[in-house]
């Protein structure tokens, strides 16, 4: 009996061991709050869509609600305007317009557990009028971006 209960606990050690060897591969979305690095140089002239880790899950299209973590950064003063971790992840759905087009435009293709950087000219953001006090005007954004989910 005694035997049974040593190779039970064993085991038991084996898997939570091996269960903690993944933290260092867990998906993005499930990785925490990124830090957004400001590209170098001016600001570009178009939407820049790197991915930083790619999803394997569902694929984001139009007509899709999607579910997001976000953190927010102003390329000029390198300031953290918004982020979502800390409160509730974001849902919108893909490509309705209730976002900013660079929004819209940058999380289509992404796969569920994936993390991506947008890099937001102003026509693709909040343009001439920005978003006082937060986002001054014609300022280009940069977000780090994790899908949590496609419905």
């Amino acid at each position: 009996m005694r035997t049974r209960h040593l190779i039970a606990s064993g085991l038991a050690a084996l898997a939570l061991t091996a269960a903690g060897c993944g933290d260092d591969e867990a998906p993005a979305a499930e990785q925490g709050k990124p830090k957004v690095e400001i590209p170098a140089g001016a600001p570009p002239k178009k939407l820049v869509i790197e991915d930083i880790e790619e999803g394997t899950g569902k694929t984001a299209k139009a007509g899709d609600q999607v579910t997001v973590n976000y953190v927010g950064v102003s390329y000029s003063t390198k300031k953290e305007f918004d982020a979502s971790y800390g409160k509730q992840p974001f849902a919108f759905p893909l490509g309705a317009g209730q976002v900013i087009p660079g929004w819209d435009q940058g999380v289509e293709g992404m796969k569920v557990g994936g993390r991506r950087k947008l890099v937001i000219p102003p026509d693709l953001g909040y343009g001439a009028a920005g978003s006082p006090p937060v986002i001054k005007p014609n300022e280009t954004l940069v977000f780090v971006v994790d899908l949590v989910d496609v419905q």
